[in-house]
């Protein structure tokens, strides 16, 4: 069963990118609902800025939809490839606030970076990879629970009333995710 699963949950983005890198909108729309948060969390972990994320994960997406026709997805999902985008554009960030600060102030900002580190990368990049193979082990109806609350936004009761089960249904299962992938983020964090 999890392997159905898994292979469902893993030939939806490889779907969604082959009708996006076509020019469907609704494509493309349905790649970032499903993968805005993630690539929000990636760039505030290296900006540390609420504003300078959403920024960040803005263009991330908008870089994406230009270089979709030319994608060759490699694995069933693309939040390495988004995450990899993502960290590029915010190191762009980190550099245009060094010139900002070079333009204001003769004295540069020690707390910023010179650049972001490949290690740093390549735990990111691991790290993306841990979390979208540990969602696509989850149940059908775990995976909807997570999308809509945790990706999407909906408040409990939202989200029960469009699976058709119980606000307790959703807030007990959403915990047991939210749990499972707290433990997969700690083991990779330990492993890296």
């Amino acid at each position: 069963m999890s392997e159905l699963v898994e292979d469902h949950a893993q030939s939806e983005d490889q779907a969604w990118v082959a009708r996006a890198a076509s020019g469907d909108e609704s494509a493309f729309r349905a790649l970032y609902r499903a993968h805005v948060r993630p690539v929000y969390w990636i760039a505030h972990g290296i900006l540390r800025s609420a504003v300078d994320a959403e920024d960040v994960t803005q263009e991330t997406f908008v870089v994406a939809w230009r270089k979709l026709p030319g994608l060759q997805l490699v694995g069933s999902s693309i939040v390495p490839w988004l995450a990899t985008i993502c960290r590029f554009q915010a190191a762009n960030r980190l550099r245009q606030r060094r010139r900002d600060q070079a333009h204001t102030t003769d004295a540069a900002d020690e707390s910023l970076a010179d650049t972001v580190s490949v290690e740093e990368q390549i735990i990111s990049t691991a790290l993306a990879e841990r979390i979208a193979a540990e969602i696509g082990t989850l149940s059908v109806l775990d995976q909807e629970v997570f999308r809509l609350c945790a990706t999407e936004g909906y408040a409990y009761q939202a989200a029960a009333d469009e699976l058709g089960i119980s606000h307790g249904v959703v807030r007990n299962r959403l915990s047991r995710v939210r749990t499972q992938l707290r433990s997969a983020v700690e083991e990779e964090a330990r492993d890296a």
